[in-house]
């Protein structure tokens, strides 16, 4: 099938916008590369460090300047039920290694926050910025120079996209990434929703309230719901980062230890020893654009707007929202979990998966095939399904050709819709994004009045309050990561819901997120510039009628130029936001984070290097140098 024109053009306008980062990018990317194992580049001292407390014949390998060293990156906790299965996942991954060689150490942990932990708690203020924090830890941990490729255990929001962000700064190393998978299916999404709008309505009391939400988060694994956990994991398989197969396969079981296992000797095979996959030659622009049509054919998570562009940067790559939304045009929609629906991941990947997914998308012409994976092979690879081989190993079979059910994954001739479900608004107040994939036509045009409000403590003290039994858009400012950190505003979906079920005419505006879990009630979020920024946001007042129209693409303020022209932006004292639960320690990255739709990060695009000169080059001359009498003791050869 040729590639769908859409597609092709806007790849060629990524490339050429690339170009200069792009090229600055594996430029860094080949100055880091060295002929070897990484750690020759260290003198005897350093690595003597490195190893001193492995096993003797782990050491013995080290010494010996031969064989692959891998490095394990993780998230793991034990308050976190998606992290919490990565506890056994270290010696799982050391002992497959070593059948083929190769060692595998521990190089560093990373923070992973939980957003449902955090929602509606001055915690979440920290959550968009985890994301780059846990970058500079992977940074961290790869930083001894002793690893030649890395295997990352993440799931959740922020870790897979701080994970892959940090593996790129690193990008001359090859990268694995290893999924926990999702826990069982426990209360259905539809009926967790439901004792949720009946809590909000004041009909269902908090002990049954917290059972619901206790049969629905239940056990070890990821929430079941497609929000940006489970997009994460989606992705990573596009990406082709993932092993075949690997995103939804339950914790604590054979193939999801087996897959452990298989994902680690790939790692190890892919090194400069071997055949040799950088991750910063694997995610290019043709596998960026994958993600892109990945996230919009599932009705995935619109923190991805942020995530995938900030992912792209760390590689060079510049995307935009323009890029999404000319891509959701022509991308069908094949998924339905929810909150696009009511199944959840179990049942999509009983369904056919991602297996079946990425060919239907190949069929179409819809995903570049001719990309670089970690299989060293295009695309058409991914298009499995792995099972356990009868020896506790993998093997994968061709993803089915048929949906299982057809209520929650179908084909690209019969979609759930013709486009992604995920567009771009824009007018005098900004430009903002959003998912409609789950919001009934009906409802996909709001003009109404607005309600401004500052925090959601103060919107849901006028819901409760019954001030809100109207028509209204209700236009939630000072959220944008410059303001507070872009917090997710879940706590207003269950409020706003009962009024849109109770025949009311809502919607929101706001420059902070809804996530992942983004549901029926329109939301125009990430509004960019946010209001600190001097976004048109907060010019807007109680009253003035505001239209928010997903299929014009149209977000206004109707309201005479002149008068729009005289106001004064609105000012908050945002003070209360920036101290306590740590918040503090955070104002770097309040002061010099960018615009959403850049990607809200703390860092830019690579620079061109002024000579290449290896890394290597700089580390070697240690052994040459004065130093103290251990580095005397000890001489190469080891």
């Amino acid at each position: 099938m040729a590639l769908h024109p859409v597609v092709e053009s806007v790849t060629a306008r990524i490339i050429a916008r690339s170009r200069p980062s792009r090229g600055a990018y594996l430029a860094h990317l080949e100055a880091a590369r060295m002929t070897g194992v990484q750690r020759g580049a260290l003198a005897c001292t350093n690595l003597a460090h490195g190893f001193a407390a492995f096993p003797a014949n782990d050491k013995l390998v080290l010494r010996e300047y031969k064989k692959p060293s891998v490095a394990i990156v993780s998230s793991y906790n034990d308050m976190l039920s998606a992290h919490q299965p990565f506890e056994r996942f270290p010696q799982i991954i050391k002992d497959a290694v070593r059948k083929v060689g190769a060692v595998a150490q521990f190089a560093g942990g990373v923070p992973a926050m939980c957003d449902g932990v955090t929602q509606g708690q001055p915690g979440m203020e920290l959550s968009l910025f985890s994301r780059d924090a846990i970058a500079m830890a992977t940074a961290i941990g790869l930083s001894h120079n002793m690893f030649d490729a890395a295997v990352y255990l993440g799931v959740c929001d922020k870790i897979v996209p701080g994970l892959l962000i940090g593996a790129l700064h690193f990008g001359h190393l090859p990268a694995v990434f290893v999924p926990a998978g999702p826990m069982t299916s426990g209360l259905s999404n539809q009926e967790k929703a439901k004792v949720r709008q009946l809590y909000a309505q004041g009909k269902a009391t908090r002990e049954e309230l917290l059972e619901g939400e206790s049969q629905s988060y239940h056990g070890a694994g990821t929430c079941t719901f497609y929000g940006t956990a489970n997009s994460n994991q989606m992705l990573m398989e596009v990406m082709g980062l993932h092993l075949p197969g690997a995103a939804f396969i339950t914790p604590n079981t054979p193939l999801r230890d087996a897959l452990t296992a298989a994902a680690a000797q790939r790692a190890a095979v892919i090194t400069e020893q071997g055949e040799y996959l950088p991750v910063g030659r694997v995610v290019d622009e043709k596998c960026i654009v994958n993600a892109v049509v990945g996230l919009l054919s599932t009705g995935g998570s619109t923190n991805h707007t942020l995530h995938l562009v900030a992912i792209a940067k760390a590689a060079g790559i510049v995307i935009d929202w323009d890029d999404f939304n000319e891509l959701s045009a022509v991308v069908p929609l094949l998924a339905r979990i929810y909150p696009n629906g009511d199944a959840d991941v179990n049942h999509f990947h009983a369904a056919g998966g991602t297996g079946f997914l990425i060919r239907e998308l190949l069929d179409a012409g819809l995903l570049h095939e001719d990309v670089t994976t970690i299989l060293g092979k295009g695309l058409r690879a991914h298009c499995a399904e792995a099972f356990l081989d009868g020896e506790g190993g993998v093997t994968w079979k061709d993803a089915p050709l048929a949906s299982a059910d057809e209520n929650v994954l179908r084909t690209a001739a019969a979609p759930f819709s013709p486009d992604g479900g995920m567009v771009l608004v824009a007018g005098n107040l900004g430009r903002a994004v959003m998912k409609v994939s789950a919001v009934k036509p009906q409802h996909r045009t709001v003009e109404a009045p607005a309600l401004v409000f500052d925090s959601q403590e103060q919107f849901m003290a006028a819901y409760k309050a019954g001030q809100l039994d109207r028509d209204f858009v209700a236009v939630l400012r000072f959220q944008g990561p410059r303001a507070n950190g872009m917090p997710e505003l879940h706590a207003l979906t269950p409020a706003l819901a009962n009024l849109q079920d109770a025949g009311r005419r809502v919607a929101l505006v706001t420059d902070g997120r809804m996530s992942g879990a983004s549901g029926k009630v329109p939301a125009a979020i990430h509004v960019s510039p946010e209001v600190l920024a001097g976004g048109p946001l907060g010019l807007v007042r109680d009253g003035d009628i505001i239209r928010v129209d997903a299929f014009s693409g149209t977000l206004e303020a109707l309201v005479p130029a002149d008068v729009w022209c005289a106001r004064s932006q609105a000012r908050a004292d945002m003070s209360p936001n920036h101290v306590g639960m740590g918040r503090e320690l955070f104002a770097m990255f309040r002061s010099t984070v960018s615009a959403a739709e850049e990607g809200a990060t703390t860092f830019g695009l690579p620079s061109p290097i002024p000579t290449t000169v290896a890394l290597h080059d700089a580390a070697a001359v240690g052994d040459s140098l004065p130093g103290s009498d251990e580095d005397l003791l000890i001489k190469k050869p080891i």
